[in-house]
């Protein structure tokens, strides 16, 4: 399973409204809940934010990877959003954050979750990578640039 696979052009979202760490959360959760009849924007939002009491998934550099498990959750759900304004995420070098892949895993999804969790930390990790997101002025063009990196990154 590679990061390619779950994430559908319409799940690049290009200048989403910021505001706060809870706030993106929700709009995620609400925005995959729509487009998932089997999970529960609040159940998701619920389990989000359960993860982020454990540690900020705000990992530096202005990247955040928000993610969880969910028994509703049939297959591995990923989602990637640009920030229209940097929010700060609590991360571990305190910056704002304005980066942010969530990803959704199955309950029992234990070596399927560290991978896409491990592709997503490899691909982000990336300067040159960071600096072309940023750059992007539409949703085709952000979910290219992101699907071009994980397929440099794969094949590295």
């Amino acid at each position: 399973m590679t990061l390619e696979t779950i994430l559908p052009p319409e799940r690049a979202l290009f200048d989403v409204p910021g505001g706060s760490k809870k706030r993106v959360l929700e709009f995620f959760s609400t925005f995959i809940a729509q487009n998932t009849p089997s999970l529960d924007s609040q159940e998701v939002f619920s389990r989000l934010v359960g993860r982020e009491r454990l540690g900020s998934t705000g990992i530096g550099n202005g990247v955040a990877i928000p993610h969880a498990r969910s028994p509703h959750c049939h297959s591995p759900v990923a989602a990637f959003l640009k920030l229209a304004e940097p929010i700060d995420f609590d991360a571990i070098d305190g910056e704002p954050v304005d980066l942010v892949f969530v990803l959704l895993v199955p309950e029992e999804a234990d070596d399927t979750h560290l991978s896409l969790l491990s592709q997503v930390a490899s691909v982000m990790n990336d300067a040159d990578t960071r600096a072309r997101l940023r750059r992007c002025e539409s949703q085709r063009e952000l979910h290219e640039r992101l699907i071009d990196a994980i397929r440099r990154q794969s094949s590295a």
